[in-house]
């Protein structure tokens, strides 16, 4: 392997760099440009959301971009902070004095090195195990969370947002009465506006303005504004704050706060934190309580993180993409990021979206993104005390409400409702009890399922009849695997065919049956064993080498095998020990004739002594 093939595989991102022309800078310029417009509101309004001071939503917006630019593998992905991580971000950071920061980078640190190690054991496909009604009630469940939470802001309600949804919403019906009049009416205003501006970019100037030239200024003039609606919603807001507030003793409107400025020291996460207990007292936590504080948040969050950003990158990438390289890419951001103060970052889907609308040719774009992010940190901050919490409020809400997928109810109740009950659980338990919890039971739901059907294999059993009139039970699995739990079902569905259609020869149709566990193929012994001392033979049609080879080897018993039922009836009439009173006159359920096809020997060919 040449050094330049090593670099590549080890900096995924040098391959951008070979042949990089002034075009893709400007490209990538203009679109790392957009995005910065778009996560600094963002930013602000998450760290809120994370029960943070602000600054730390910009310390998570700017490591992502320059990591994923050199570890990631596709170009329209932007790494940095989101509603849904934040959100369970903020289950920990309500402790009191410097606990919340100190919380949210060690969660940032564990969930990098999780993510990590499921990139180096591969188990990335461990997030094919969430299903898709299960992903829709969880990101359903927590835009509802997010939204609730963010009413206290937009209501001007004092006191943190928190992240329960039973407890935000009694708490902020039990304090209506404290509705601050300036806050609601300049929240509600940003959303309307919000959502008017979003619909701006669906408007089609087609046929409306005839010179070519002023169509495309205009309509490149209403892609920047309906695009960078967060940004120009807080600007505007904020010189309304200002103005409003320099001017009046009494301000109407709960602002941000003073925003630290400058860059963040790098070091190490705290492994030791003070958090006030019931009573105010100072209380020390060491790291092993800070872990046992954390709880599940370790695993489920990294895996949450990783949900959605390898659908983002086969969204955007195609099914090319190498899911092991995202997780790195990744991992390697929520890392780096802890040295930075950053919380817990993933991709997030709006911002991609923005970036590839924008016209990003190379990851590189999300290194002018970070650019943008350190010159606010290191020239806004000052400015961005004036921003109205109302406002991100308004910028959090606008956002989160697209993420509840009402579309998806339709089609599952047509297709398959069996679906809707994880999803449904999944939604439900997330808002009552926590979305770790919700997750968890949604995804056991299915798996419940699969195991379900794991253990109660589709049988279609037919009454059927050779072309010479002996008539047989056909037994026929829709799965391709007869595993231990399925056995005794087999079995039952076996005895109750005798019984309703009377004694006749069983056949197992093996043809879509491709494997046999040990136990399962011990119960077909016994199965075997029970039918001849009841004088019904047993047959195995159309079954693999493999599933004869493992029936064998774990009973002992040469089960006898045919190709179709002309076999059938040739061994029923030449061999002595299967009598013709097996013969019954029944009526048939299904009738049929089936035809042997050339291939492999059966058991009429070895009778006849023809092995060719």
């Amino acid at each position: 392997m040449s050094l330049r093939e090593c670099g590549y595989r080890l900096l995924p991102g040098l391959k951008w760099l070979h042949g990089y022309t002034g075009q893709d800078a400007v490209a990538d310029l203009i679109a790392g440009v957009t995005v910065g417009l778009t996560v600094l509101p963002q930013g602000l309004a998450y760290a809120t959301l994370a029960g943070l001071e602000p600054q730390y939503g910009l310390y998570s917006a700017f490591v992502g971009g320059i990591i994923y630019a050199m570890l990631g593998s596709c170009r329209q992905v932007t790494i940095g902070p989101t509603a849904l991580l934040a959100l369970m971000t903020s289950r920990h950071t309500g402790l009191g004095l410097a606990s919340g920061p100190a919380y949210a980078i060690l969660l940032c640190l564990i969930s990098g090195i999780v993510e990590l190690g499921m990139a180096v054991l591969k188990l990335g496909a461990l997030v094919d195990l969430i299903s898709l009604p299960v992903t829709v009630g969880f990101t359903s469940a927590t835009a509802v969370i997010i939204g609730t939470s963010q009413l206290k802001g937009l209501l001007g309600l004092r006191g943190g947002s928190g992240s329960d949804f039973i407890n935000t919403m009694r708490s902020v019906f039990g304090n209506l009465n404290n509705v601050r009049p300036g806050d609601f009416t300049l929240g509600l205003t940003s959303i309307v506006v919000l959502l008017l501006l979003r619909k701006l970019k669906n408007v089609n100037l087609n046929g409306r303005i005839t010179n070519l030239r002023a169509q495309q200024l205009i309509s490149g003039g209403i892609w920047v504004i309906a695009t960078g609606r967060n940004a120009l919603i807080v600007l505007v807001t904020s010189m309304v704050a200002y103005n409003t507030c320099e001017q009046n003793e009494d301000c109407p409107y709960i602002l941000t706060g003073k925003v630290k400025s400058g860059l963040p020291n790098i070091s190490l996460p705290k492994f030791e934190t003070t958090i006030l207990d019931k009573n105010g007292t100072e209380i020390t936590q060491n790291f092993q309580q800070m872990f046992a504080e954390l709880g599940p948040s370790m695993l489920v969050l990294p895996i949450i993180a990783v949900l959605g950003n390898v659908a983002i990158s086969k969204a955007f990438g195609g099914a090319g993409l190498s899911a092991t390289r995202e997780l790195i890419a990744l991992s390697m951001s929520n890392i780096c990021g802890a040295f930075c103060s950053s919380m817990p970052v993933t991709g997030s889907f709006s911002r991609s979206a923005v970036n590839h609308a924008s016209g990003v040719r190379t990851p590189l774009g999300g290194c002018y993104t970070s650019i943008l992010v350190l010159l606010a940190l290191g020239l806004l901050a000052p400015y961005f005390q004036y921003i109205p919490k109302a406002a991100l409020s308004a910028v959090i809400i606008s956002a989160v409400i697209f993420m509840i997928e009402f579309e998806v109810i339709k089609p599952l109740w047509r297709c398959s409702r069996r679906e809707l009950l994880p999803g449904a659980i999944t939604f439900v338990m997330s808002l009552a009890v926590g979305v770790e919890i919700g997750l968890l039971l949604g995804v056991s739901a299915d798996v419940a399922f699969l195991v379900y059907r794991a253990a109660r294999p589709v049988l279609t059993v037919y009454k059927l009849q050779t072309s010479h009139g002996i008539n047989y039970i056909l037994i026929r699995p829709k799965h391709s695997s007869l595993y231990f739990p399925a056995i005794e079902w087999v079995r039952s569905e076996i005895s109750k065919a005798l019984a309703t259609h009377g004694i006749a020869p069983v056949v197992l149709d093996c043809a879509h049956v491709h494997d046999f566990d040990f136990t399962a193929a011990r119960g077909m012994g016994s199965l075997q064993k029970e039918l001849s001392k009841a004088n019904v033979p047993l047959f195995l049609m159309s079954a693999h080498k493999d599933i004869g080879v493992i029936l064998k080897e774990s009973t002992n018993i040469d089960f006898p095998t045919i190709e179709c039922a002309d076999d059938l009836e040739f061994l029923l009439e030449q061999t002595p020990e299967y009598c013709l009173h097996l013969q019954i006159s029944t009526p048939l359920v299904e009738s049929r004739l089936v035809h042997c096809d050339a291939g492999e020997p059966t058991e009429l060919s070895k009778l006849n002594g023809n092995t060719s």
